[in-house]
């Protein structure tokens, strides 16, 4: 009886070492896949912050330009307003000399 049950342990062992070949396969496979996954969704994460940033620093570069801008005509406005000082004391001048 223990000569029966002999090759069926043998073919048991085998099943299982076979069986078990295969489930390390599929295990490294799920797990390449899961690597895989990790890096496109680190990809997409670290383009997605490119993109905002990029809109950020355009945003702010915009924001500088007008400000920049409103400055220059207020420096103009002023300017303009000092020569009208300068000319309305000139022309009070040339009054008090006559």
């Amino acid at each position: 009886m223990k000569r029966v049950f002999l090759p069926l342990a043998a073919v048991a062992a085998l099943g299982l070492a076979a069986c078990s070949e295969t489930a390390q396969n599929e295990t490294a496979e799920a797990a390449e896949a899961i690597a895989a996954d990790a890096n496109a969704t680190m990809g997409e994460a670290a383009d997605d912050v490119e993109a905002a940033t990029d809109g950020a620093l355009s945003t702010a570069e915009n924001a500088a330009d007008r400000a920049g801008a409103a400055i220059g005509e207020g420096a103009r406005e002023v300017g303009e307003g000092a020569d009208r000082v300068g000319n309305a004391a000139d022309a009070a001048g040339d009054e008090l000399k006559k």
